[in-house]
């Protein structure tokens, strides 16, 4: 999707504007992919704009940091203020939120810990990843012939930059061939996640999701899930997924927060059907949620 220019952008503490935001063409994370990111959604509520999770979303940057013994030079209040800072400097009332943390210029070669270490905070409107028809009436997947990468191959658990181009291969194979979105399992042979979403069957009226053992990511909107399906009293449980589970699940729906939560039509060319009431249930609860409509929800609302 082509991107609207917001204003400023952070950059290392400062607000800079949006096309005067670059970088050298040898910073190391351009060229070996280490680096590391987050997704994170600003929207409208009735008390104006409030960044969804957004403690949350920094500290798992930061975790994914750990993994790659990236040292950022920041606090994680000062990045959560930060972002509150870039969301209401460019003056949107929603928008979508990209913290990237990168090493920088100064070094060359495979050992990154010489290098220095930037953080950077764009904003920018965008709307449903998926697109509106998909959230309204589900989107069709495949099977990508693409494995996720094994978990002692490239750590899951950590969002990193260069992780992506397995999500980005499987994401092309998924489109070339007609297809909204790709399924990737994992080496032994397991459901993983979808390219940038977890994944969900509901059979019997239980939710199942794969665990992070599987290759998934531990995803925010996914945490949100499993507390909404609680709350509305539906069973949610994690377990390893097969992908015949897949073609006979009562329902099936993925989440993220690009994404955010989006019935599946079908997979394989095995037919789901409509949106079943499971699924609605949880998507109408979460929309409600992220608006600062649900009460019990508040808390999950940041506002800048």
């Amino acid at each position: 999707m082509p991107l609207t220019k917001s204003d400023k952008i952070w950059m290392d503490g400062e607000l800079v504007d949006w096309d005067d935001a670059t970088v050298h063409i040898l910073t190391h994370t351009l060229h070996y992919g280490c680096g590391v990111f987050e997704g994170i959604r600003t929207y409208e509520t009735a008390s104006g704009p409030a960044v969804f999770r957004l403690t949350d979303h920094i500290v798992r940057l930061f975790d994914s940091a750990k993994i790659f013994l990236i040292d950022v030079p920041y606090s994680i209040d000062q990045l959560v203020e930060a972002t509150k800072e870039t969301v209401r400097v460019n003056g949107l009332a929603s928008c979508y939120v990209r913290p990237l943390v990168y090493l920088g210029y100064g070094e060359m070669g495979l050992n990154p810990l010489p290098c220095p270490v930037n953080v950077s905070i764009a904003v920018w409107p965008w709307g449903s990843y998926l697109g509106d028809e998909g959230i309204r009436n589900g989107v069709r997947m495949k099977i990508s012939s693409w494995q996720r990468h094994d978990v002692n191959a490239m750590p899951p658990a950590a969002k990193g930059t260069g992780m992506y181009i397995n999500s980005s291969m499987a994401k092309v194979e998924a489109i070339k061939a007609g297809y909204d979105e790709a399924i990737l399992l994992n080496p032994q042979g397991f459901v993983s996640e979808c390219t940038g979403e977890n994944i969900f069957v509901v059979r019997d009226g239980r939710i199942v999701t794969p665990p992070t053992s599987a290759g998934a990511l531990e995803g925010i909107t996914q945490s949100c899930i499993h507390t909404i399906a609680v709350d509305l009293g539906i069973d949610y449980e994690v377990g390893n997924i097969l992908r015949s589970d897949l073609y006979t699940a009562d329902e099936a729906f993925l989440s993220g927060t690009a994404a955010e939560v989006v019935p599946i039509r079908s997979v394989d060319d095995r037919e789901l059907g409509e949106p079943g009431p499971v699924t609605r249930k949880v998507q109408e609860t979460y929309f409600a949620a992220v608006k600062g409509e649900v009460d019990r929800y508040k808390d999950w609302n940041e506002h800048v």
